[in-house]
């Protein structure tokens, strides 16, 4: 396990978390463009695209290493207050226990370990954009994995804001939130 996190860095880590198709990429890159500074991709596309087969448990912790390495990375070259991930290793741990009920103890331990300072949960009111790294397009998929990441972003104790809308609104009600909890 990494443990290069730096507790006392004054870069601020906002993490837009959200099911399939929420707009989490594209919020993301919205939000660096807006506040002119770094964002972290969602490590998981980037190695699924790469992938020529199913991927198995063990492709799950390559992906939290690779997403944390990838977080450490930017924050190091980043310039500016706010660093903008889509995704952390929650999700990780939501696929690894939604498809093999487990999630190994390193992970878990990174969570615990990787404070952030504010999360903003996509909202399932989006269309479901057809993808072939998708998996759960059905609405009761969607709502199901909607409330396990709204439990997890309410238990964190990390402040949160729900982000609805189309694609415009969404990057409205994210702005406002970053200017009054973090800025």
């Amino acid at each position: 396990m990494q443990e290069e996190f730096d507790l006392d860095n004054a870069l601020k880590r906002i993490v837009i978390i959200g099911p399939e198709s929420t707009g989490k990429s594209t919020l993301t890159t919205g939000l660096a463009g807006y506040f002119h500074t770094a964002h972290v991709p969602e490590y998981a596309r980037l190695y699924l695209e790469q992938l020529d087969r199913p991927y198995t448990a063990p492709d799950l912790e390559a992906i939290a290493r690779g997403q944390i390495a990838l977080e450490d990375k930017t924050a190091a070259a980043a310039g500016g207050d706010l660093l903008f991930c889509d995704t952390d290793l929650q999700v990780v741990k939501v696929w690894s226990e939604d498809k093999y009920n487990h999630c190994p103890a390193w992970i878990l331990e990174a969570i615990a370990m990787r404070p952030y300072d504010l999360y903003l949960l996509t909202d399932i009111d989006m269309p479901w954009q057809d993808d072939p790294l998708r998996e759960h397009p059905e609405p009761q998929m969607r709502a199901y994995f909607f409330h396990i990441y709204k439990d997890i972003v309410q238990q964190s104790g990390i402040p949160f804001v729900l982000v609805t809308g189309n694609e415009q609104q969404r990057l409205e009600c994210a702005v406002a939130a970053i200017q009054q909890v973090l800025l």
